[in-house]
């Protein structure tokens, strides 16, 4: 008879499968074996100790109990990050927002930055990608799980879609600058909070301050807000051309729908060709 000690460790594994594939769920042993007696044992010998210091002689010192052997003690955990307090992370982002004078630079900013939650929970840090000396920026409002999965801003089916209405005005990825206002995405796609946003805007401004974009496209809700202010809703606020004031310039601004709000209403797409074709009017003028 053939025992696992003569088997080679390929053969093991090829007989385990063949088990496996035949249904056997168990492997048990040629002898029964009685396990209850087997901790019955056990437990008289742990016994015995006890009684024979219990029936000792008066006088005679018991035998030194022997002492187990102490459990490693787990590593001390590394202390948590401490908060840094809103205002502070503010004044932070702006200094190392204004220290930067080219994107490059400011990429390593962000990238390094660490007073914004948001960062902790993402995947990716997404900043401006595309063309720095085009004159035209695209600013949406914070990555997606596509994009935090690539890295970039504008990925999956939304992206696919905004790739076709810059086509459809003469524009392509690789002739504006692509960005968004939070450069890193939400848990569970939240919107940001109100001293998240205060953070990230010090990056975001300063990114236009440095490309010094001739126009620029908002698109989504919380973008067109982020920079207008009020509390409109998309459709009060595109189709209107305002300057956005970032630093010591003053950028005119488009907003119109995100292209995944578009998605989910294509009914909306009417008015989305109707401000692509206005920022198409004003770029070329």
């Amino acid at each position: 008879m053939i025992t696992a000690r003569d088997m080679t460790a390929a053969e093991l594994a090829a007989l385990l499968h063949f088990h496996a594939e035949a249904g056997v769920e168990w492997l048990v042993e040629d002898a029964p074996v009685d396990r209850q007696a087997e901790f019955s044992a056990e437990r008289q010998a742990r016994q015995r100790p006890a009684a024979a210091a219990a029936t000792a002689a008066p006088g005679t010192a018991p035998a030194p109990e022997r002492r187990r052997p102490e459990a490693p003690q787990p590593a001390p955990r590394p202390a948590a990050a401490v908060a840094i307090p809103d205002e502070h992370a503010v004044t932070e982002a702006r200094f190392a927002a204004e220290s930067a004078r080219t994107l490059d630079e400011l990429r390593t900013a962000v990238e390094a930055f660490g007073g914004c939650n948001l960062k902790t929970s993402a995947r990716s840090t997404v900043f401006a990608a595309g063309d720095p000396a085009a004159g035209v920026m695209v600013i949406g409002p914070m990555p997606s799980a596509d994009d935090d999965r690539e890295g970039a801003a504008f990925s999956g089916k939304a992206g696919f879609l905004l790739d076709r209405m810059l086509a459809a005005i003469g524009l392509s990825r690789e002739t504006v600058l692509l960005s968004t206002v939070i450069p890193w995405r939400p848990p569970g796609d939240r919107p940001p909070s109100a001293p998240e946003a205060a953070i990230c805007r010090p990056f975001v401004e300063r990114q236009i301050e440095l490309a010094e974009p001739k126009a620029v496209l908002l698109l989504g809700n919380f973008t067109a807000r982020f920079f207008f202010g009020g509390t409109g809703t998309i459709h009060a606020l595109r189709g209107e051309w305002r300057e956005i004031a970032c630093g010591s310039h003053a950028v005119p601004a488009i907003a119109t729908l995100h292209p995944q709000e578009l998605l989910t209403a294509p009914a909306s797409k009417a008015l989305a060709w109707a401000d692509l074709q206005a920022f198409r009017a004003r770029l070329g003028g």
